[in-house]
Parts: C-alpha cells; structure tokens; sequence
C-alpha cells in the first residue's frame, strides 16, 4: 500500500497515541525491487562483500577523520579548527537525521513491499528508513573532509557513494533514503565545517602551549 498507515506510539505512563507512518514505496519501489533483484541473483561473494562493507565501512570513515587531524598538523590554524571539529560536525549531522527520521516515519521498504527480497534481516518496527543514517554519516564526513584536505575528501566521497549503494543493494533502504541522506549530510556539514573556522584563535594559542605537539609538526 503506497501512501500513509498509521503506527502506535507507546509511552510509559502515557496513553497509546496513534501516529501517521509514511509509505515510502510510491516513490521508487519499483527502482528498489529492481535492483534487490539483481542482488538475488548476484554471485555470493559479492553479497557477503557488501555486507560486510556495510556493517564496518563506517570504521573507514573515522580512520580518515584521524588522518584529516594528522596532516593538518603541517597546515595553518583555520584547517587544523576544521580537522578538529569534523567529528562533532558528524555528530551534529546526526542528531539532526535522528530528528528526521522521527518526524517523517517511513516504513522500511521490507515491511511495504510484500515479499521483498533483503541480504540483512528487516529492521524492528520503528527503526525508520527516512533518510539513510550510514549516507548521512558518511556524505557528511566526505563533505567536512573535502573542506580540510581535498585528497582524503575524495577518498572518502567515493567511500560514501560504495555507502549509499550498498544500503540499497542489501534492502535496507530505497533509492531516495540514501539520496536523500546524502543531500542532508552534505547540505549541514560544509556551513558547519566553515564555521568551525571560528575556532582558528583557539588553535593557535594551544599550538602554543602544552597541546603543540598534538596540532604542529615542522616535519
């Protein structure tokens, strides 16, 4: 059924209150479907390849933000503040999904679509698909990345992109869950990433003191 259900909210000591769940699949279930198929039919080595870049591709996404604070100890102060708030800009970023994803509610394609085909078992009710929280985090992190260090914001863009993909090639999510991810992951990281520029003065006097070894290397 493509449209709106209705799902109940259960708060202890509060009385059931019965909210509107939003059915993704009118939009590209059929695009979805489609590409599960193909995902059906796929060598396994392929599938288990992609299942495991899903469940740990986000510990890729950290080890750069560290090497993003490593070479920014051999840049000026204004990229040191932007390696250095990369993490909390993430952070941010999904908080802000978290609160989307709650306020539109989408059913995950493998509870509207009978009978649809997932690598990973379906996601518990309220566990929404609107947007994708792994193309958030990672189009964020590639976002905040560019603006710090171009080579490893290219790395990681190419990383979000195998990201975003593979939550559709598992059934995870529908195409537009991970463009739309990636839109809001990008769209809240680079005002936030230039922002954090305002931390510059705090760089230079720690570089200063006794954190200088931690944010500056002539070597």
């Amino acid at each position: 059924m493509n449209g709106i259900a209705l799902a109940p909210l259960r708060i202890p000591g509060l009385p059931v209150v019965v909210l509107p769940v939003f059915d993704g699949s009118g939009i590209d279930g059929g695009l979805y479907t489609a590409i599960t198929r193909d995902a059906r039919h796929a060598p396994w080595l392929l599938n288990d390849t992609v299942s495991t870049w899903s469940a740990f591709g986000l510990g890729l996404f950290a080890a750069l933000m560290l090497a993003a604070w490593w070479l920014a100890r051999r840049s000026d102060s204004p990229m040191m503040a932007r390696a250095l708030a990369t993490p909390w800009v993430v952070a941010v970023v999904y908080g802000v999904d978290m609160m989307l994803r709650t306020l539109v509610r989408e059913e995950r394609p493998c509870r509207s679509i009978p009978r649809s085909f997932t690598l990973e078992s379906c996601p518990a009710p309220g566990d929404w698909s609107f947007p994708s929280t792994h193309a958030v985090i990672a189009f964020a992190t590639a976002a905040a990345l560019w603006l710090v260090e171009r080579r490893l914001g290219a790395v990681a863009l190419l990383a979000a992109v195998a990201m975003a993909a593979s939550r559709v090639w598992l059934g995870a999510h529908y195409p537009h869950d991970v463009v739309g991810g990636a839109l809001l992951g990008v769209a809240l990281a680079v005002p936030l990433t230039i922002w954090a520029t305002r931390g510059t003065p705090w760089v230079e006097r720690a570089r200063k003191g006794r954190l200088r070894p931690l944010l500056l290397t002539t070597a």
